[in-house]
Order: C-alpha cells, then sequence, then structure tokens
C-alpha cells in the first residue's frame, strides 16, 4: 500500500533536514579539524596560542626593560605606577652613557667581535666546502677530531692558551680572537664549519661539473658559484660568531686585561663605576635601577639591530641544515 501524498511529503522534508544536517556537520568538522585533521580552526588556534605564549616569554624582559628604563626614581617607589612612566626620564640614558664610556667600549666591542666573525665566516666556509664536496685521506678522522674542539669546553684550554698568546705578545689586543678566526678556529668555530658542511651538502653537484665544463676551476667555482648561493649560511655564521664574540666577557678581560674594555665587561663594574662618578666615591645602597636598565639596553641594542635584518636568512638555514646554534 502507497503512503498518502502528506506523508510522502513528510518523508522528502525529514530526508532533505537529514542531508542538510550531515552537510553542516561535515562543513563544521571541516572548519575545526580540516580536512586531514592537520589543518582546521582547532589546531591553528592551539599553534597561535602556542606562538603567543612562547613568543611572550621572549619579548617580556625586552619590554620590562625598555619600561624600567624611562622610568624616574619616583615611579620606580611608587607602587601605583605599572608599566607605562608618569614622566618620561631621558636622564637615565645620559648617566648610563656616560658610566659605560659608550663610544671607546662600542668601538672595543666591534672590533673583537666583527673582525674575529669575518675571520671565521670566511675561513670555516672554506674548511666546510673541503669536507662537503671533497674526498681525501683521512677525511673522517680529521672531522671527529674538529667536532672534538668544539666538545671540549673552553676552561680546559685556557691557561694553556693564554700562555700561547702570551709568548707571541698578543695579549691586550684583539689578535687572541682574530688569529684562531683566520684559521676556523675560535668561538664554537667547529660549529661554523658543521654547518657550512650541512648548507653544502645540500647545493646539487651538477653546478660544479657544469662551472668545470666552462673550464672553471675549483677556486673559481668556489668564490663564483658556491659563495653567491650561500648568503643565507654566511649571514647566519657571521651573525652567531659576532652575538658570541660580543657576549664573552670571560676570555675577554682574560686576553684583553685592563688594556681595553668592551660593552659587557663596563657592564659588570657598572655599579662601582656609577657610584664612583655619580655619588663621589660615598657608601650607597644600591644603583638606580632604571638606569641600570638603561645601560643594560644600550648594550644590546646593536645585538637588536643586526638580528632586525638579519632574521629572514635563520629560517632558511634552519630548514636546509636542521641547525638552530643555540
Amino acid at each position: 500500500m502507497r503512503d498518502s501524498p502528506a506523508a510522502q511529503s513528510r518523508t522528502w522534508k525529514e530526508t532533505d533536514w537529514r542531508k542538510k544536517a550531515r552537510l553542516w556537520t561535515d562543513r563544521a568538522k571541516r572548519l575545526m579539524w580540516g580536512r586531514q585533521g592537520n589543518d582546521g580552526l582547532m589546531l591553528k588556534t592551539a599553534v597561535y596560542a602556542l606562538l603567543v605564549i612562547i613568543g611572550f616569554v621572549y619579548v617580556y624582559p625586552l619590554l620590562f626593560m625598555v619600561s624600567q628604563s624611562f622610568k624616574s626614581l619616583e615611579d620606580l617607589l611608587d607602587p601605583t605606577v605599572g608599566w607605562i612612566p608618569r614622566r618620561v626620564e631621558w636622564n637615565n640614558y645620559v648617566q648610563a652613557w656616560h658610566v659605560l664610556h659608550y663610544m671607546k667600549a662600542l668601538g672595543t666591542s666591534l672590533l673583537v667581535s666583527v673582525l674575529p666573525a669575518v675571520a671565521q665566516t670566511v675561513s670555516c666556509a672554506i674548511v666546510g666546502y673541503g669536507f662537503a664536496k671533497y674526498r681525501f685521506p683521512g677525511k673522517p678522522i680529521l672531522f671527529a677530531l674538529m667536532m672534538i674542539t668544539f666538545v671540549v669546553p673552553k676552561q680546559v684550554v685556557m691557561i694553556p692558551m693564554f700562555l700561547l698568546f702570551k709568548q707571541y705578545h698578543m695579549l691586550e689586543t684583539p689578535l687572541p680572537f682574530i688569529v684562531p678566526g683566520l684559521f676556523a678556529q675560535g668561538l664554537r668555530g667547529a660549529l661554523f664549519v658543521l654547518i657550512y658542511v650541512q648548507f653544502f651538502r645540500t647545493i646539487p653537484d651538477a653546478l660544479e661539473e657544469a662551472a668545470s665544463i666552462d673550464g672553471a676551476g675549483a677556486l673559481k667555482t668556489f668564490y663564483r658559484i658556491i659563495l653567491p648561493i650561500s648568503v643565507p649560511a654566511i649571514v647566519v655564521v657571521f651573525l652567531f660568531s659576532m652575538v658570541w664574540h660580543w657576549n664573552e666577557t670571560y676570555l675577554g678581560s682574560l686576553y684583553l686585561g685592563n688594556a681595553m674594555s668592551t660593552l659587557p665587561q663596563e657592564l659588570k663594574t657598572f655599579n662601582d663605576a656609577f657610584k664612583a662618578m655619580y655619588t663621589g666615591g660615598a657608601k650607597v645602597t644600591d644603583v638606580n635601577e632604571a638606569i641600570r636598565m638603561a645601560g643594560t639596553l644600550l648594550i644590546v641594542l646593536p645585538l637588536l639591530i643586526l638580528y632586525l635584518f638579519a632574521q629572514r636568512y635563520f629560517t632558511q638555514v634552519v630548514d636546509k641544515t636542521g641547525l638552530t646554534g643555540e
């Protein structure tokens, strides 16, 4: 017995409603979880939330430093003043500038960081290219010995290196940092060679073969073909080397002595220098926190500017080498 037209219409409506409900359910699932479960709204929300939290952890100290450095002493002592000071105190930076002997210490810092970084960038590129593209007797052994130099703590070889530099009259000059860099050594030189090795291995051998067919020798191929396409690795190695030399205070105080002083070394004696310059050596409890934050920000500022211009190269090298340089 056939259903009445009213019953058939009701059945069609129920079927149509179920289809629409199923369609909206599928759309909601795709929206929340994505087509393959890895590109939906839920995953993106979780990823962005995690990135915001991690970013805040890294940015918070810098924001706090900037906020504190512009506060007057009254704002620091007033618990009702939060992140934004009532009055911007530029004198904090003026005093920190004089206490740090900023221009003189900046010149020394650039001398003992930029020159060794340039030396390491060039020498490690040559060594890394040799390990990545050439076969020669004892290559695995030499590569292992090179990596051992990265594992050995610098405190172990500090005294022998000091005596060696003293014998060659290199102390109280930037030479103890520059000379090792010329031979692919120095601070974390083995790591830079490894970064270059991993990067050069991603370059197809067809480029070198084509250059060889065109009559280019090994050196011409390296400088005319390999280096131009290795700019990301070069920038990252230079940046890491400069930052590590910039922040090195232990070896800096050992090799430079009292003849030269870098900005991080000046920061170590900031309290004593401030008391001697602005309090006449009187006994005071502590230095104004805002002035200390201003001095710290002045020291970090050159590195922040450097990172600002070089940050886009990091992701390229991390993708190709799998190294982060931490």
